[in-house]
């Protein structure tokens, strides 16, 4: 399926004369770009993305079941607003703003942070890559410490029960190779 395409009209139409494995088809293909969407520009974390976007997809099937849609081309835009407007509420309802909904546009993350979330995702898939490609008992490790960054040596001796520096050895060692991992694949 086209990755570049615009106009998503057919969607309505296939909703519409009930054609599921089509609608099915252009929904695997706009629900994912409705979430990044939240997460990039409104700055949701990945459940409020899941949750907003299926809420307000339900909302916009209602109305092109009711026939309420008149210019069909213009689905995504319904959909994008739909979607931001659901985040909003959904944002109210969480306490997360104590004023208005007008008032709080500002939530809107500036698009030099939007790049920065996008790579700030880029960064945890690959650390996850790299992390996977570890030993179980060296991921095990590190993975300690990324829970508790606060640990003492002698905390995480205990744990492991090894020596304070068999476990400054293994640390050094497994953050070195994760970093050259790192380095490999961000280059790719």
């Amino acid at each position: 399926m086209n990755t570049d395409r615009l106009d998503y009209s057919e969607l309505v139409f296939a909703l519409q004369e009930n054609r599921d494995g089509k609608a099915n088809e252009i929904l695997e293909e706009i629900l994912p770009r409705l979430k990044d969407y939240l997460k990039v520009t409104m700055n949701a974390t990945e459940q409020e993305a899941e949750e907003c976007t299926q809420q307000a997809f339900i909302n916009v099937y209602e109305q092109i079941l009711k026939d309420n849609i008149r210019k069909e081309k213009y689905i995504f835009s319904y959909l994008i607003r739909a979607c931001r407007n659901e985040y909003l509420s959904y944002a109210k309802n969480q306490h997360r703003f104590n004023s208005s909904i007008d008032e709080n546009l500002h939530h809107f993350v500036e698009p030099a942070e939007q790049i920065t979330n996008l790579l700030d995702e880029d960064k945890q898939r690959i650390l996850e890559e790299c992390l996977d490609m570890l030993q179980e008992d060296e991921r095990e490790l590190i993975e300690y410490f990324i829970d508790n960054p606060d640990a003492t040596t002698k905390e995480v001796s205990k744990v492991f029960n090894i020596s304070g520096a068999n476990v400054r050895t293994r640390k050094s060692r497994i953050t070195s190779r994760l970093h050259h991992c790192f380095k490999r694949k961000w280059k790719q």
